[in-house]
């Protein structure tokens, strides 16, 4: 295997049906579900928001806040903020939600002792 090949090799002898069907994985596909669909219902809503109001309603949207800046511009600019703060709460939402459960996962499949939970800072929670 090359340097550049980061993939595990294949795990023999693993019942991937049976892990599909676990309740942990269930659990954690729940999670995953309940945070994506959510949110991406709502970023959704959100842009087509932008593209109805700039396509019906040209009064407002070029209503004037400051100088040359005008409601058109600040929605514009508002959905790069919302990207960057979704991508934020998802990283958030994964680190504490879906990443140990996934670890824990992993840890089962491999055969191995799940590790210590840590806090931030290192220590043993």
């Amino acid at each position: 295997m090359s340097s550049t090949d980061q993939t595990p090799p294949p795990t023999p002898g693993v019942d991937w049906a049976e892990i599909q069907q676990s309740a942990e994985f269930r659990e954690l596909r729940r999670r995953l579900r309940g945070w994506v669909f959510p949110m991406t219902v709502a970023f959704l809503v959100w842009y087509m928001l932008y593209v109805v109001m700039s396509s019906y309603a040209h009064d407002f949207m070029s209503t004037k806040l400051w100088g040359n800046i005008n409601v058109a511009l600040v929605f514009g600019l508002l959905q790069f903020v919302s990207t960057f703060l979704i991508t934020g709460l998802y990283v958030r939402f994964t680190n504490r939600k879906i990443d140990p459960l996934a670890d824990k996962i992993r840890h089962d499949i491999e055969g191995e002792t799940s590790p210590v939970a840590t806090d931030t800072e290192g220590g043993v929670r």
